[in-house]
């Protein structure tokens, strides 16, 4: 199961956040609750205290006068309904809904409670006063209800700007959080693509100049593998070399004293067949040999102050007037259309090895009587070869294998099977690209070299 860096990250950064936020927004709503509960329970008490006013003595009688302002203040859009009971003595009522619940415990000062009525749940006070007349001494309690409607309003009216402010600010968090981790993990970014887009044989050290801290241990672990792959490759690629080159000497040596003995007035029919076998594996080996060499040139890519400028056109009218009389044996009529000018930077040696890998294997594969068309012109800021046959072609299954090195399609026609490897080789160190398709008469093949034009 494949993790984001980018998503854990922002996890670790986003947890924190939450939990604050969370308990801020509780801490909030128990601070608008406290606030709501405290104006309302003010109200309940002013309320309680003008009715409580409002109890005197007549003639020896208490009587409860309700006055309009003790309820009044209740007033809101939101319906609240308000109750009052007025009792004396504990049990006398002098007004007000009997059914009225008083608290569970009473005391001498102000009691604030919560309690039902018919199934609803209010708010209530109970507030105790003692009136004296002609020596008589009588307690009255006083006790004012209301609904919580409006109650629930202020809360939400408190608490909600609080929440809203805190969702503010979570997004605002979560979005800064993914922009800086989107511009902070560009490196990261950045070291991926030029691992992942560099050619197999640029083994070259990542540069660590502008990577943060926490990269440069992974980059130093990379650039030492790299180092090791380098030495393995470069000691590959001279072993093969090498191995290459000592074996030319013995393999002309071995050429010429066959020519010596092959004209031997002597030697029977059956020896003159074994030397002619002799030749022909020779000459193979002597080639494979010339091309094991050439490859392992190809794949040194030639640094930068090697290259120089070559006109491929001229290349090519080089190669075909080389080849013209391979062409001649085996009656194909070989043919080029060149631009005035095709110039790239490389090595003349290398592109010289490229076209005439092309051509000859367009000979080789193609049917006696067959033609051989060579085209090199610039386009836009590329220089594009081409070399186009009549032959039997390439089948597309077989198309992705021919760049393996000893691959051959076709085993009646002599060949190493390293040619077109040798082509690709030189093309990539070049910066350039090579295409296979079916020729336009869909009969054949067309071989496409891509190569950065030369700028003057």
């Amino acid at each position: 199961m494949m993790h984001s860096l980018r998503a854990r990250l922002l996890g670790w950064l986003l947890v924190p956040v939450a939990a604050f936020v969370s308990v801020t927004g509780l801490m909030s709503y128990e601070a608008a609750r406290e606030t709501a509960g405290l104006l309302q329970d003010n109200a309940l008490l002013a309320s309680a205290r003008i009715i409580g006013e409002e109890v005197n003595w007549e003639d020896g009688v208490l009587i409860a006068r309700i006055p309009p302002a003790a309820l009044e203040m209740f007033e809101s859009p939101y319906q609240d309904q308000v109750f009052y009971r007025v009792v004396k003595g504990g049990t006398g009522l002098l007004g007000g809904n009997p059914n009225l619940a008083f608290p569970a415990h009473a005391t001498s000062r102000p009691v604030f409670y919560d309690s039902a009525l018919d199934g609803r749940p209010i708010r209530a006070v109970a507030y105790e006063r003692e009136l004296y007349d002609s020596g008589t001494t009588e307690p009255v309690t006083v006790i004012v209800a209301k609904t919580q409607a409006s109650y629930q309003a202020m809360l939400l009216t408190l608490w909600r700007p609080q929440l809203v402010r805190q969702g503010l600010m979570l997004a605002l968090v979560v979005a800064l959080a993914l922009l800086g981790l989107t511009f902070e993990l560009r490196p990261l970014i950045r070291l991926k693509d030029d691992v992942a887009d560099r050619d197999a044989l640029r083994l070259e050290p990542i540069r660590i100049e502008r990577l943060p801290s926490e990269l440069r241990p992974v980059v130093d672990a990379i650039n030492q593998c790299i180092a090791r792959l380098k030495l393995h490759a470069t000691t590959q690629r001279k072993f093969i070399a090498d191995a290459a080159h000592q074996l030319r000497t013995p393999l002309a040596l071995l050429g010429a004293q066959i020519d010596c003995a092959h004209p031997c007035r002597h030697c029977g029919p059956l020896l003159a067949d074994a030397l002619a076998g002799i030749r022909r594996s020779s000459a193979k080996m002597t080639e494979m040999t010339n091309q094991l060499l050439l490859l392992a040139q190809a794949e040194s890519s030639p640094p930068d102050r090697a290259l120089v400028r070559v006109d491929l056109a001229a290349i090519v009218s080089c190669v075909l007037e080389e080849l013209v009389a391979a062409a001649q044996r085996r009656q194909i009529d070989l043919g080029a259309e060149l631009g005035e000018t095709a110039c790239v930077m490389g090595s003349a040696t290398l592109l010289t090895a490229l076209v005439t890998n092309l051509v000859d294997n367009a000979i080789r594969y193609t049917q006696e009587g067959g033609r051989v068309t060579a085209t090199c012109w610039e386009e836009d800021d590329e220089v594009v070869l081409q070399v186009i046959d009549n032959g039997p072609g390439i089948p597309a299954e077989a198309r992705a294998h021919v760049f393996e090195r000893f691959y051959r399609g076709a085993t009646d026609a002599e060949g190493t099977g390293l040619g077109l490897s040798i082509v690709r080789e030189i093309a990539h160190s070049h910066g350039g690209s090579v295409a296979l398709k079916p020729a336009a008469e869909h009969a054949g093949l067309m071989v496409s070299v891509h190569l950065p034009r030369r700028r003057d």
